[in-house]
């Protein structure tokens, strides 16, 4: 059985759009649990830019089931998940400029750095998984490191034109995931999924999927708790036997 993870930034995006106080994400993760969430994801960023600190602190208190904590390699944001213990850190790249997350962490170039991090994430007791791309070296050295998973970048496969680049992509992620189970590793996948195009993905043998702007899109016409719920759906329906 694939889990879904639900990732709720882009919740947090649209309250920030006013600097109100709705929509709440940490009520959106209560909604999202109720319609099947195996896992709540947040992205805590250095800017802050839609997820904060106080929402960190209140999901940590409430949210039942895993909580993810994706974060970069800064000190201060390090210290803080040292702190917060969710169940799972997630380690991906971060630049002011990008609208979300874009590619992979490139762990070969900043292994040194990130090695650090890893320790202490692992020290602190929490779970850690690297958000790459299906690069064999990239898996490798995630295994080196420390990393208890990893999470494959799924945006070449979202973002494909054409029959060829989408089965590229796949064969990309396949052998992705052959490489991260022989190398002893979890593997997660995320970046671009839909209901559209989950399907094909949702039929490799992935242990999760971490989804959010397409859940919180659907939501807006049916509600997040129909929307997780619809989606964890199609997960089942084609996930891997």
């Amino acid at each position: 059985m694939v889990l879904l993870g639900v990732n709720i930034d882009h919740v947090a995006t649209v309250r920030q759009a006013r600097r109100a106080d709705e929509p709440d994400p940490v009520w959106a993760a209560v909604e999202a649990e109720l319609g099947g969430a195996d896992g709540i994801t947040f992205h805590l960023r250095e800017d802050r830019r839609h997820v904060n600190d106080r929402d960190a602190r209140l999901l940590k208190e409430t949210v039942v089931v895993k909580l993810n904590m994706e974060m970069s390699v800064a000190e201060e944001i390090v210290a803080i998940a040292e702190d917060l213990k969710p169940e799972q850190c997630t380690l991906v790249p971060e630049r002011r400029e990008e609208i979300t997350t874009e590619g992979g962490l490139d762990v070969i170039r900043h292994r040194d750095r990130v090695a650090v991090a890893v320790r202490r994430l692992r020290d602190a007791g929490i779970i850690v998984s690297s958000f790459i791309e299906p690069i064999s070296e990239q898996i490798r050295v995630s295994a080196d490191i420390g990393c208890h998973a990893v999470e494959l970048w799924t945006g070449r496969f979202a973002h494909a034109k054409t029959p060829a680049q989408r089965a590229a992509a796949l064969d990309e992620l396949r052998a992705g995931i052959d490489g991260g189970r022989a190398a002893g590793l979890e593997v997660l996948g995320g970046h671009g999924l839909t209901y559209r195009n989950v399907a094909t993905v949702a039929a490799l043998p992935f242990a999760e999927f971490n989804i959010g702007h397409s859940i919180v899109s659907r939501a807006v016409f049916v509600g997040l708790r129909e929307a997780v719920r619809e989606m964890k759906r199609l997960l089942s329906r084609h996930a891997f036997r």
